[in-house]
C-alpha cells in the first residue's frame, strides 16, 4: 500500500508540475501567439446591415421607412427530426412544411429558412430552442401608405437593392456602405451575452430623401383617379399635378396600381409608370403648339378669322373633317372650340419647318429629364421623313407620340409665361445628421415671349365657358385654363384608326391668372363616351376643387365680387 502510495504521489506531482510548465509557456513565453490564436477562433467579423435612408413628402410625412425583422437560417446537419421541425416552424411563419423539409434536408452547412420575419413570430421559435435553427437580424422596407404614390416610390428586392422608382433612382443616396463589427461567439456560433462590449455597435444609415409629392394631393388625385377609372371601365388612366413656375411634380399616379409592399404580385402592366414610359398621339391638346407657334410669328391674332364652314378640308389627299361643323370662327375661337379645319389652316400658314421648330421648342422627342427611370422621349419625325398629309395630322395631334408629362410641361410653359421647366420628384438628399448634400435647382428656359404666353392663357380660359369645349371641367370660385382632347387609337389588326377605341384628356391649371397647380389626365379606351370634356375634364374639376381647398387658395371671387354675391344669395336680389 506504501509503494502504491509513493507511485501515485509521484504521479500526481509530475502531472501538476507539467501542468505549471505549460501554463508558464502558454502565459509567459508564448502568450501573444495564444492571445491572438483565441481571437481568431472567439471573435468574428460581422457586417452591420445598412438601414436604407427614409423617403418624406415636402411636409416630412414618412413614405419609406425600416422595420426592423429576423432571418430564419439552419445547419441541416445539426437539425434533429427534421419533419417535426419543418412542421413546428410551419405553423409560425405561415409557410408550407415541405418547403421549409427540404431546405432542412439540403446537404449544405448553411440555408435560409425564412427572410425578414416579424420579430414576434421568430420569438415564438427560439422558444422551442431547436437544434440547428439560427436567427440573424435584418431590416426590411416597408411602405406605410401602400399603394400611395407607388409609381413614384418604387421599391427594393429581398437585400434592400433599389428596383424601381425612387428606390432605384436615388440607391446610392438612400444606401450607404455596409460597415463590419466584432462580436464574441462561441464553438457554435452563438453571440456570447458580453460580446456587445467588444462590437462596434452601431446603427448604419443612408441618406433620407425629401420628395416634391404631397400625400394629401396625391391622395386627392389618387381618389378621384380611381374613382374615373372605373366609372368608364377604362384601360389605364393617369394623372400628373406639377408646380407650373419649378417643374415640381406635386402627384403623380397611374391605374392599374399595385401594392410597393408586395410588389411580386403585381404584374408588370401594374408597375409601369404610364406617365412618363407610355406614349400616345395626343390629339387635340397639341393644337398649343400651331396656336402658339402661328402667335409668336405674329401670323395671327385672337380675331383673325378662318373660314370652317365646310366642316373639312383636303390635305395631301386626304379629307380631314371637324366633329362638328363651324362657319366663320376666330383663331380664339377655334382653339375654343378645338376646329380641326381651323388648327390645319393655322399649321399650313406656318409650313412644315417652323412647325416643326416649335414642336422641338416644346420639348416633344426628347426626354424631359425627369429623375425617374424609363422615361421614354416619344417621337417626332424631322420634316423631310413628313408626307402631303403630314402637316395636316400634326397640327391636330396626330402622327406624334408624347407622353403625358410632355404635354403637361407643354402647358406649364403657357401658365408660368413662356417657360419650359425640367420636371423633378426630389427635393433634396439629407444626411443622418440633417445636412443636406443634393439639392434639386429648377431648371428653365425661355421658348416663348411672355406677350404670347399671356395671350394664349386668356384663349385657354375660353375652353372651360361657355361655348368651349370643356364646361365640365370649370371649378367654382377659380377660372380654369385648359385644352381638351379626344384622339383615336391605332388598331393593331389593322393599322388604321380604331372607330370604337380612344384616349380622352383634359390638360390646364388654376386659378388661370395665377396658377398654382397645372394639372392632366388622361383616360385610355373609356367605355360610354370619349369626349376629353365629357371624361376627363370632370376628374379634372373635382381633384382641382379639393386640391385649393387643401392648399388654402382663395377662390378669385374671394374680394368685392365675391362679397356681392354672398350678399345677393343671403337677400335673394
Amino acid at each position: 500500500m506504501k509503494k502504491r502510495a509513493i507511485i501515485l504521489s509521484t504521479a500526481i506531482t509530475f502531472g501538476f508540475i507539467a501542468v505549471v510548465f505549460r501554463l508558464v509557456d502558454i502565459m509567459l513565453f508564448n502568450h501573444e501567439w495564444f492571445s491572438e490564436r483565441a481571437k481568431f477562433q472567439q471573435i468574428r467579423k460581422e457586417i452591420i446591415p445598412v438601414k436604407r435612408g427614409i423617403i418624406f413628402d415636402r411636409r416630412g410625412r414618412e413614405l419609406a421607412i425600416n422595420l426592423d425583422t429576423e432571418s430564419i437560417y439552419c445547419d441541416p446537419s445539426e437539425v434533429i427530426s427534421p419533419n417535426k421541425v419543418a412542421f413546428a416552424i410551419s405553423e409560425r411563419i405561415n409557410q408550407k412544411p415541405e418547403i421549409i423539409l427540404a431546405k432542412l434536408n439540403a446537404d449544405k452547412k448553411f440555408n435560409w429558412i425564412e427572410r425578414k420575419v416579424n420579430i414576434e413570430y421568430t420569438q415564438s421559435i427560439k422558444d422551442l430552442k431547436l437544434r440547428g435553427i439560427g436567427f440573424a437580424p435584418e431590416v426590411k422596407r416597408y411602405y406605410p401608405k401602400g399603394s400611395l404614390a407607388s409609381h413614384i416610390i418604387g421599391f427594393v428586392n429581398v437585400d434592400n437593392d433599389g428596383l424601381e422608382g425612387i428606390e432605384q433612382k436615388y440607391d446610392k443616396y438612400l444606401t450607404s456602405r455596409s460597415e463590419k463589427a466584432y462580436v464574441f461567439r462561441d464553438a457554435k456560433g452563438n453571440v456570447l451575452s458580453d460580446g456587445q462590449s467588444f462590437s462596434l455597435s452601431k446603427e448604419v444609415m443612408g441618406n433620407n430623401v425629401v420628395l416634391t409629392i404631397d400625400e394629401g394631393l396625391q391622395y386627392i388625385l389618387e381618389k378621384n383617379l380611381d374613382a374615373a377609372y372605373l366609372q368608364w371601365h377604362a384601360a389605364s388612366a393617369t394623372a400628373i399635378m406639377m408646380d407650373p413656375y419649378t417643374g415640381e411634380i406635386l402627384a403623380m399616379a397611374n391605374r392599374p396600381t399595385f401594392d410597393i409592399n408586395d410588389p411580386s404580385n403585381a404584374a408588370p402592366s401594374q408597375r409601369r409608370n404610364r406617365a412618363i414610359t407610355d406614349c400616345y398621339e395626343p390629339g387635340s391638346t397639341f393644337k398649343i403648339i400651331a396656336g402658339t407657334a402661328a402667335l409668336e410669328e405674329g401670323l395671327v391674332k385672337p380675331d383673325t378669322r378662318f373660314d370652317c364652314s365646310a366642316g373639312y378640308i383636303e390635305v395631301g389627299g386626304k379629307r380631314i373633317k371637324d366633329p362638328h361643323k363651324h362657319g366663320v370662327l376666330s383663331f380664339k375661337e377655334v382653339i375654343q372650340k378645338s376646329s380641326n379645319v381651323g388648327t390645319i389652316k393655322i399649321g399650313l400658314s406656318l409650313g412644315r419647318e417652323r412647325l416643326y421648330e416649335y414642336i422641338k421648342r416644346f420639348g416633344f422627342g426628347e426626354k424631359t429629364g425627369i429623375d425617374l427611370t424609363g422615361e421614354a422621349s416619344g417621337w417626332v419625325y424631322s420634316p423631310s421623313k413628313w408626307s402631303g398629309t403630314s402637316i395636316g395630322a400634326i397640327s391636330i395631334g396626330q402622327e406624334v407620340a408624347v407622353t403625358p408629362l410632355q404635354i403637361l410641361r407643354a402647358y406649364a410653359s403657357i401658365a408660368n409665361g413662356g417657360f419650359l421647366v425640367r420636371p423633378y420628384v426630389v427635393s433634396k438628399v439629407v444626411s443622418p445628421e440633417g445636412n443636406t448634400i443634393y439639392k434639386t435647382n429648377p431648371e428653365t428656359k425661355r421658348i416663348l415671349s411672355e406677350k404670347t404666353a399671356n395671350l394664349f392663357r386668356e384663349i385657354l380660359k375660353t375652353v372651360t365657358e361657355e361655348g368651349g369645349t370643356a364646361l365640365e371641367a370649370a371649378v367654382d370660385g377659380n377660372q380654369v385654363a385648359g385644352k381638351t382632347g379626344t384622339a383615336q387609337l391605332i388598331d393593331p389588326k389593322t393599322k388604321r384608326y380604331s372607330k370604337d377605341k380612344y384616349v380622352s384628356s383634359f390638360v390646364g391649371f388654376v386659378p388661370a391668372d395665377k396658377p398654382r397647380i397645372a394639372m392632366i389626365v388622361v383616360i385610355h379606351e373609356p367605355k360610354g363616351q370619349i369626349y376629353g370634356g365629357v371624361v376627363a375634364g370632370p376628374v379634372f374639376k373635382r381633384i382641382a376643387s379639393e386640391s385649393l381647398s387643401y392648399l388654402s387658395i382663395p377662390r378669385d371671387d374671394s374680394g368685392e365680387k365675391g362679397l356681392l354675391m354672398i350678399s345677393k344669395n343671403v337677400t335673394g336680389k
